[in-house]
């Protein structure tokens, strides 16, 4: 089949069976929803253009840059309909962790606007919002920018309820369960309405990733109610899945099912599978159950190398990511309450590992500002404090300055991590200075 253009390829994605064999789940008939087959190789193809195809012509007309604040799939998608089309594109962010993807970015044109605080933790406290720096951008440029945004746009769930919800149940004719990652929800929230208006009885279940772990294109609970597409009321359940399932899943779908998906489609398979397990035993009959495999694994080899270093290096390399539940012995806390006393009496270097913004906004007196980004690299090649110097380390939820100070005290200093971070220094009202002669 000739096709005129390669918009033509979004949509109809394959459903392929996942053998019993590699699943072990005796009752159930587990499909994958290919959606790395659309022509830039994510599910984010559908939204991107759904946002933008009626929108082209007068975007053209009026000389608009299409901004988006995406850290990647809806980005990528964004910037190449508008390359084909001759449109500027731009996206604002500041969740673009994963060097791969930042460099396919950069290679196809795009305008990066990288807002400071590249924290792998959510920081609450951050002023430097990317949507609210889109919100003041349109308000003091008018009519320059078209912003789709893909957290509240309509039609980011309406896109995949009336094609990649149909295309399911059109292919399977009966879908008993189905399992989707949670970033913007749309593509999830779509699928799963179009679904239960065939089968009310559909069961639908969100994965999202542990506190404190981060996968690329995942949410964890925390942050779901940032996000405007999500609704709660759509899932019987919200399952969590770890950075380590998420990854092992992902190399089944490679290695055994020669499957290319990426750690966001590791972690929807995870997911499935641990909830699957639970109550295999006890269906009476065998169930339809349908994942989404989200996007390619090649985007994301820097974030497998970080975490599965044994696969790229003769002997393993030791990093936070390699932590384990055995290590939580070397996990040493300060608690709000025990916070002057332990300055006083310990004298520790105060690390603070949020953004730039948010520390200049609010910080304890006497601390340092090392963005978690640059701490990362430094921790990973060096050791950087002896064991005689007492090191506090502040993270805005506390979650990520736990593993700094697990992964340091296991290598033999003398390092401290404040319980429930920043938000709990916030909470207890405790006094924090702040730096005002900024922009």
């Amino acid at each position: 089949m000739v096709y005129k253009s390669v918009l033509d390829l979004i949509g109809n994605t394959p459903l392929v069976e996942i053998s019993k064999d590699i699943h072990n789940l005796k009752n159930v008939n587990l499909y994958a929803k290919l959606e790395i087959y659309n022509p830039f190789g994510s599910v984010k193809d559908r939204t991107a253009y759904a946002m933008l195809k009626d929108h082209i012509d007068e975007i053209k007309k009026s000389n608009m840059t299409v901004i988006e604040s995406s850290s990647g799939n809806t980005a990528k998608a964004l910037k190449l309909l508008c390359n084909i089309n001759n449109i500027d594109f731009e996206t604002v962010t500041n969740r673009i962790k994963i060097p791969d993807v930042k460099d396919i970015l950069k290679s196809f044109g795009t305008n990066i606007k990288e807002l400071p605080g590249l924290s792998e933790c959510p920081d609450p406290s951050d002023p430097n919002d990317a949507l609210k720096i889109i919100s003041k951008m349109n308000i003091a440029n008018p009519g320059k920018y078209f912003y789709p945004d893909q957290y509240t746009n309509p039609n980011n769930p309406s896109i995949h309820y009336h094609t990649t919800g149909k295309e399911i149940w059109d292919d399977l004719g009966k879908v008993d369960y189905f399992f989707g990652t949670l970033g913007t929800a749309g593509s999830s929230g779509g699928i799963v309405k179009y679904i239960k208006e065939k089968n009310a009885n559909l069961k639908a279940y969100g994965i999202v990733g542990e506190k404190g772990d981060f996968i690329p294109g995942i949410r964890n609970m925390d942050e779901m109610f940032e996000v405007g597409n999500f609704d709660l009321s759509l899932y019987d359940e919200i399952v969590r899945v770890t950075t380590n399932e998420a990854l092992d899943s992902m190399f089944t779908l490679v290695n055994k099912c020669g499957i290319l998906g990426g750690p966001t489609s590791g972690a929807c398979l995870a997911g499935a599978i641990k909830f699957l397990s639970k109550i295999d035993k006890e269906l009476k009959e065998e169930i339809n159950v349908v994942i989404v495999i989200c996007d390619r694994v090649e985007h994301y080899m820097s974030y497998i190398k970080k975490r599965r270093p044994e696969l790229f290096y003769e002997e393993p390399k030791d990093n936070i990511y390699t932590l384990t539940e055995e290590d939580n012995k070397y996990l040493e806390k300060v608690k709000v309450e025990e916070l002057d006393n332990f300055i006083k009496e310990e004298k520790p270097l105060i690390i603070d590992l949020r953004g730039n913004l948010a520390y200049r906004n609010s910080h304890i007196k006497g601390s340092i500002n090392i963005l978690e980004s640059i701490f990362l690299d430094v921790v990973d090649n060096a050791i950087i404090f002896d064991k005689y110097t007492t090191v506090l380390l502040i993270c805005p939820t506390g979650k990520k300055s736990d593993k700094f100070a697990m992964f340091l005290n296991k290598k033999g200093m003398n390092v401290y991590s404040l319980e429930g971070g920043m938000i709990e220094l916030i909470n207890n009202s405790y006094p924090l200075e702040r730096i005002s002669n900024y922009e």
